[in-house]
């Protein structure tokens, strides 16, 4: 392994083990909330899980900026060691209202995601870059599937559930010395960063990958906090763990098929690539709401996968082909920021659709976004060759 995959592959196991207890423990949060800080108040649990996300939606382009002007590595290590500040009060709060300070702090001071990327971009570029990002969202999805499962196991272990957060603030500590022995941004000696992104040839513009990211995070986010519910009152999922699998469905697929989709989407159209992506991503949506059986619902989860795979490839593509190595702390700062703000607003979307109608209304909103960003890509495709013609 070169000195270059090796950097590559170390800052995607150090977000891995920060994403790891990032992801794993809002799961949890209404078990925290009865056994350990004995608040009866359960409809909390997803307000808690709205709060570090809407935090980092507001404080990721400030990071970036300052990632920018005084460099990526330092503001790496700034957002594991904010990580592991935030989970070390969140393990000793002693009530509610420490606690929320803990997940403001925690999205105030992460962004691990969005820094890593940024630092990425001082080691490849170009087609480097977009694989690296591809792997980056595979760490990502793997932390998703794994920590709860981890992380439930290890609740057996403890008397208090919180008390897990002290233990889960060592991650991101190791993971921020690992990186500590990281270079700072230049190549190692003898080696040549891959090919400089020629931003000429871009086939979208940054704030256009910005509202694409948000645009495709809202659609499957939006989703996701009824899937379980629907699945079980429609009678398709006979228990909760069957349920559980099906809704782990489509991040299992990435877990497989990133790769070979992304080899294979190397050399074609990302802003067409994306088109179909979406239109495959609304399908899966609007089959899922009349699957009649658990085989049927299978079927259509893993076409989610399969889109959701196809579009995170296509997206990464697209955001490598923008990125300047001067500014990639601000523009991965908004595109986490973007992220952020569509998965909360998806989250409040979700509660209000499906409270006013019912648990199958939230797919019918993602398959419209999809079917709306499918036609703005359809209209980029189109006016591009003009602009390059006139």
């Amino acid at each position: 392994m070169t000195t270059q995959r090796r950097v590559v592959a170390t800052v995607m196991g150090c977000h891995f083990v920060a994403a790891f207890a990032a992801l794993g423990m809002p799961p949890f949060f209404a078990l925290i909330l009865e056994q350990s800080l004995h608040s009866d108040a359960q409809f909390l649990a997803g307000w808690l899980y709205v709060v570090p996300i809407l935090f980092t939606a507001m404080s990721s382009p400030w990071w970036g900026k300052l990632a920018d002007r005084y460099g990526k590595k330092p503001l790496l290590l700034r957002a594991q060691l904010g990580l592991a500040a935030s989970f070390l009060l969140a393990g000793f709060a002693s009530d509610v209202r420490v606690f929320v300070v803990a997940l403001v702090l925690q999205g105030l001071l992460g962004g691990t995601f969005a820094a890593s990327n940024a630092y990425l971009t001082t080691l490849v570029s170009g087609k480097a870059l977009a694989r690296s990002l591809n792997w980056m969202q595979w760490s990502a999805r793997a932390a998703l599937i794994a920590a709860p499962v981890g992380l439930g196991v290890l609740m057996i272990e403890v008397e208090s559930p919180i008390q897990l957060y002290r233990y889960l603030a060592l991650l991101p500590l190791l993971a921020a010395a690992m990186l500590w022995w990281l270079p700072s941004g230049t190549a190692p000696a003898g080696e040549v960063i891959a090919e400089k992104p020629r931003i000429a040839g871009a086939e979208v513009t940054p704030w256009q990958v910005y509202w694409l990211q948000f645009a495709l995070v809202f659609s499957t986010v939006v989703t996701f906090p009824y899937f379980i519910p629907y699945a079980q009152k429609a009678g398709i999922a006979a228990t909760p763990a069957m349920a559980g699998l099906l809704f782990g469905l489509p991040h299992l697929v990435y877990l497989v098929c990133s790769l070979p989709i992304s080899r294979w989407l190397e050399e074609r159209g990302r802003v067409v690539a994306l088109k179909v992506a979406c239109l495959l991503l609304a399908a899966s949506l609007l089959g899922q709401v009349w699957a009649p059986t658990w085989p049927a619902l299978t079927a259509w989860r893993l076409l989610m996968g399969l889109g959701m795979t196809a579009a995170m490839v296509s997206l990464n593509g697209l955001i490598a082909g923008v990125v300047q190595q001067a500014g990639a702390g601000s523009t991965f700062g908004w595109l986490e920021s973007s992220s952020k703000w569509g998965a909360v607003l998806a989250g409040f979307t979700a509660g209000l659709a499906a409270h006013t109608f019912d648990a199958r209304f939230p797919f019918f909103i993602g398959a419209a976004a999809l079917l709306i960003a499918s036609g703005y890509l359809a209209a980029m495709a189109v006016a591009r060759p003009r602009l390059g013609n006139s």
